[in-house]
């Protein structure tokens, strides 16, 4: 296979390639894209008021070195100052008792690592990045808090009709914001059934009826799970505002920004009217995100389980060399590995088309989901295939996204995508909340070599099998080691890919020729495509 990277001249010094990365990473900091114009005209933001809540006065005095050790045992890295202490209890957390029934009913007795120091954090009112690998219970990391300042607000002022939201979280597709919609109402059930004031959530999403969305918004409006464009435009249309909207949450955020979303959040952005805890949340973490993070949050505290843009390793992750004529029939006996249900994933909307129509034509019982595709056709797919009465899900990557389907066995990558960021996303699917799973990916000459590479050097920090094809790579980071070192950075420090640096980026080069096609819309006054949702 020919090479298509650009191996680093042996005589140019280690020094001076750090040197000139850093001049790149410094250049993409300029771009201040996600903050409002409010914001960037601030001089020096505030810190959000700490919330009413404490940890247990014995966790409050714990020693440092206790806590150091504590996070040691769980395998995570913070970083921040004040950090609150770990806490490997829910009840420690002093959440609700109807809360804690529902979590033992959904099988969660203990904290998952992000949430043993995650929720203290947010539950305390810091602003926090989060990042772990998916599957790893994020999602209650922000949920709960969320829950509990909303009750605490409704206890003090309640909300009157027209009022709200006092929190939102965006998400970058239908289907996450729904699952973690559905999230939301699984808790406030039975604090409802328990007395507890009630709390109205809304979903915020395209594809629905705007009214039915409205009608909530009259009576009042205590969380709103939403994505970028109707959020957007109930704002633009003053048919909700953010001025009593203390809570936000970035869910997924570097897909939020690989959608072109940027605009969009800088907008809803402009319409806070006071302070605010933001919150992160992503498997990965590029350099776009980062730079937003130091900008747009007020000294937070950054969790980290794991290294950002790590694969999950309880997914045993098989890599096969299949011809392109090949793979369509190939796929048949790769569902044969694992009982069902499996998940395939393909790079266009064709291909799902063409899969889902020669695996029904095969008997089996398939349903299929991409952007093309309208919503009621999307949620029965997706509903479909949870309740279990079809076995195959052939999705885009809008399904690689966050979104928790239990007990995945098997995801078979019928495509190599890319950017090694959606590889890990999508065998993130399996091998959720402790269990195993296997991920099947097919490779050939298609790809380039560059995400070959990333591929080679994600299942060797993974410790899986590297096939002969992978193994066989002219690999130029393997004398790159001078170069990590100096920099302090292992890989590419823009998509955090291990097989390339960020002068041979694929997704640096992608974003500048979206940029790029992005401003000949503009010049000749036309709308855009903008990704998949």
């Amino acid at each position: 296979m020919a090479s298509q990277l650009s191996a680093r001249p042996r005589d140019q010094p280690a020094e001076q390639l750090v040197l000139q990365e850093r001049e790149m990473i410094e250049h993409l900091s300029d771009r201040k894209s996600l903050m409002s114009v409010r914001e960037l005209a601030k001089a020096s933001p505030t810190p959000t008021p700490p919330t009413g809540w404490k940890p247990p006065l014995r966790l409050r005095r714990m020693p440092p070195a206790r806590a150091a050790d504590l996070r040691r045992r769980w395998h995570i890295l913070v970083d921040g100052d004040d950090v609150p202490p770990p806490i490997p209890s829910f009840r420690d957390m002093r959440l609700p008792d109807p809360v804690l029934r529902k979590l033992r009913e959904k099988g969660i007795v203990r904290p998952t690592p992000i949430q043993v120091q995650g929720l203290p954090v947010v539950l305390s009112g810091r602003d926090m990045i989060g990042i772990a690998f998916t599957g790893s219970g994020k999602t209650l990391v922000f949920v709960l808090p969320l829950i509990m300042a909303a009750l605490q607000e409704e206890l003090i002022m309640p909300v009157v009709p027209g009022e709200g939201p006092f929190g939102l979280v965006v998400c970058p597709s239908r289907e996450l914001a729904r699952q973690t919609f559905e999230v939301v109402e699984q808790f406030l059930a039975p604090l409802r059934d328990h007395g507890f004031p009630e709390i109205r959530p809304l979903l915020c999403i395209g594809g629905v009826d705007m009214r039915s969305q409205l009608e909530v918004v009259k009576k009042g409006v205590h969380i709103v799970v939403a994505t970028p464009g109707r959020l957007k435009d109930l704002l633009a249309k003053k048919k909700m505002n953010l001025d009593n909207c203390r809570y936000l949450t970035l869910d997924e955020a570097d897909r939020l920004v690989d959608l072109g979303f940027e605009d969009d959040i800088r907008e809803v952005f402009d319409h806070f009217k006071a302070q605010r805890q933001t919150l992160l949340f992503s498997a990965t973490m590029p350099k776009k995100i980062q730079n937003f993070a130091k900008s747009a949050l007020v000294k937070p505290v950054t969790v980290n389980v794991g290294r950002a843009g790590a694969a999950n390793l309880d997914v045993i992750q098989e890599v096969e060399y299949v011809k392109q004529e090949a793979k369509i029939v190939y796929l048949l006996e790769c569902l044969q590995k694992t009982p069902p249900p499996v998940l395939i994933f393909c790079e266009n909307k064709a291909d799902v088309d063409d899969i889902h129509e020669y695996l029904l034509l095969k008997g089996v019982e398939a349903v299929a989901i991409h952007g093309g595709k309208d919503q009621e056709e999307r949620e029965y797919a997706i509903s479909a295939f949870k309740s279990g009465k079809k076995d195959v899900l052939v999705a885009t990557d809008v399904a690689s996204k966050g979104l928790d389907f239990p007990d995945i066995q098997h995801v078979i990558n019928y495509d190599m995508p890319a950017e090694i960021e959606n590889y890990v996303h999508r065998i993130g699917r399996t091998g959720r909340c402790g269990k195993t799973g296997i991920a099947t990916t097919f490779i050939n000459k298609n790809q380039t070599e560059t995400t070959l590479l990333d591929l080679k050097h994600l299942l060797q920090e993974a410790k899986q099998r590297i096939p002969p094809v992978l193994a066989e790579l002219n690999d130029p980071m393997e004398d790159e080691d001078a170069i990590t070192n100096a920099s302090g950075v292992k890989g590419c420090a823009y998509c955090g890919g291990l097989g390339h640096r960020i002068k041979d980026c694929p997704k640096l080069e992608h974003q500048k020729t979206m940029a790029i096609a992005g401003s000949r819309r503009d010049y000749f006054g036309s709308g855009g495509y903008r990704g998949e949702i």
